[in-house]
């Protein structure tokens, strides 16, 4: 998944003339303050290398580049959906603090966090499982197993929050997030698996996915374990889709994906995370300051693990690690999501905002 360096410039010259007159909306001295030039969104496909392997595998970036490839609109509604997150957490900075890593063009996480009034967010899920044998018709009680994962991995109530090395425990964040489950959905179906083209999707569309985040736990196949779509996408797509076997932690798992981290995962990508090295080289981030840069993902369940001359934060649950390994958003992440469901923002309405 490395960052093409000519990603942006794939982009028609109308698009960045309507980035810039939305940035022309602010005053000045606001939009000083508003850093785009390190904003991408196409990347190379790193994840049909890592699934040679056998390795972790989250196309959420490879449904993304076909995505913008079939839809002109989509990068620019990323471009607007990235400044309302930026301007939403500059607006937080306490004055004279700076947001990015060194050496890029802005991002978020930089100085230390403040808190937003927006309470702790409740998220109502509809699970649709699509089975085409009795494992895959998984029981009710996976079903809240991965609810229960949900909420203890956003709120940092996780038995493994006590493995985050000292390096990164100050800041790892209680997202203050929450998820019910509101209904499950059961479909039985011949096909056997599914693919990342959104069949699933089409086939069992998602239901009132404004106000709802819709999860299809279906058989993908290909070894691939989730893919999610970023805000922004079509409403007809809108969710994620997790293959049963690496859906909660009771029943129809299998070792090492078997702790829920998958659907973890991808519910960041949903909130707008990436991944944390950035899918691209030293140079290319996740736009979270808190999270060191890296220029790959981490397998398997490391000690330590150094690239870009500076720790890995591999026990992020944006990484690849085995799922026993990961513990952690950040408080950067945090920010990131939340500012999502401020008014106006790309998932107000998932919060009733």
């Amino acid at each position: 998944m490395k960052k093409t360096v000519l990603g942006l410039l794939v982009l028609a010259t109308g698009v960045f003339i309507g980035c810039q007159d939305n940035a022309s909306d602010l005053p000045n001295n606001q939009q000083s303050k508003i850093d785009m030039s390190d904003f991408y969104v196409h990347t190379d496909e790193f994840e049909s290398k890592s699934d040679k392997n056998g390795d972790k595998v989250c196309y959420s970036m490879k449904v993304l580049n076909e995505q913008l490839s079939k839809d002109k609109n989509l990068y620019k509604k990323m471009y607007d959906i990235e400044y309302a997150t930026r301007k939403f957490i500059a607006a937080k900075k306490p004055s004279g603090t700076g947001g990015g890593k060194p050496g890029n063009g802005g991002g978020d996480g930089g100085g230390d966090p403040v808190g937003d009034n927006l309470g702790v967010i409740n998220i109502p899920v509809y699970v649709h499982v699509v089975y085409s044998n009795s494992n895959e018709n998984i029981s009710d009680a996976q079903v809240a197993s991965q609810i229960a994962v949900l909420n203890d991995d956003f709120r940092r109530n996780n038995n493994d929050a006590n493995n985050t090395p000292s390096e990164f425990a100050s800041v790892a964040a209680d997202t203050e997030i929450n998820f019910t489950l509101a209904n499950t959905f059961r479909y039985a179906n011949s096909r056997t698996s599914w693919g990342t083209n959104n069949a699933v999707k089409a086939e069992y569309p998602p239901v009132t996915p404004e106000t709802h985040m819709n999860i299809w736990v279906a058989n993908i196949g290909g070894g691939i374990l989730g893919y999610a779509q970023f805000p922004g996408g079509n409403l007809a797509t809108d969710g994620i889709v997790v293959s049963p076997q690496y859906f909660g932690t009771t029943g129809y798992v299998a070792a090492p994906f078997d702790g829920g981290r998958t659907t973890t995962h991808e519910v960041g990508h949903y909130l707008n995370l990436r991944h944390i090295w950035g899918d691209g080289r030293c140079n290319r981030d996740d736009f979270v300051a808190d999270t060191p840069s890296s220029d790959r993902p981490n397998y398997g369940c490391p000690t330590s693990a150094v690239h870009c001359r500076s720790n890995d934060q591999f026990m992020n649950y944006m990484d690849y690690t085995d799922d026993s390994c990961m513990n952690m958003f950040s408080l950067g992440q945090k920010e990131r999501m939340r500012a999502l469901f401020a008014s106006g923002g790309g998932r107000a309405a998932l919060a009733g905002n």
